[in-house]
């Protein structure tokens, strides 16, 4: 008689469990919009209003802002895995549009609002565990009346490119 096969369904009795706060991001919606770029972003960083829960949502965080210029910072966790034990790339995405987005919001006036038009991203090598922390600097190509265009590079502790984007936005007045 032989033996039986080995069963493959995966061992799911490791499961790991995340929870985290954030605050609700209306509240501090309209006061925002009545700063320019530069000043939201210096009350931002000085505790004045909350950041924002996609950041919470996925561990990244702004840490450099400059006229025309953002910075952002994600350490990978399993959390951001996909079924093949790689960050999945809407996580990279989604660092790389708040880049992208945040370095055009430095260059607005108050009272201005902008929202992504399009986004188009190349993963150049896989991000995981061992990659390191991964910094997203976003930077302003053009800004016009109506749209903006900006490019980004995700890099990992070597400086190796992780990835590369560019984006597009909606300037709207008097949001």
């Amino acid at each position: 008689m032989s033996a039986a096969p080995p069963d493959p369904t995966p061992d799911t009795t490791d499961v790991r469990e995340r929870t985290y706060a954030w605050a609700d991001p209306q509240v501090f919606a309209a006061p925002a919009r009545e700063l320019d770029g530069i000043d939201f972003f210096e009350k931002l960083g000085e505790g004045g209003f909350p950041p924002p829960p996609i950041n919470a949502t996925l561990g990244m965080g702004l840490v450099e802002v400059s006229d025309g210029r953002a910075v952002f910072e994600l350490t990978p966790q399993e959390w951001h895995y996909n079924p093949i034990g790689t960050v999945h790339g809407g996580v990279l995405a989604t660092l790389a549009d708040s880049a992208l987005g945040c370095a055009v919001h430095t260059k607005l006036a108050a009272g201005t609002a902008y929202t992504s038009l399009d986004l188009t991203i190349k993963f150049t090598r896989p991000a995981t565990l061992g990659s390191g922390t991964l910094t997203c600097e976003g930077r302003v190509v053009s800004i016009g009346r109506r749209t903006a265009t900006a490019q980004a590079e995700i890099t990992d502790t070597t400086g190796r490119v992780i990835a590369h984007a560019v984006a597009s936005c909606l300037i709207m007045g008097d949001s």
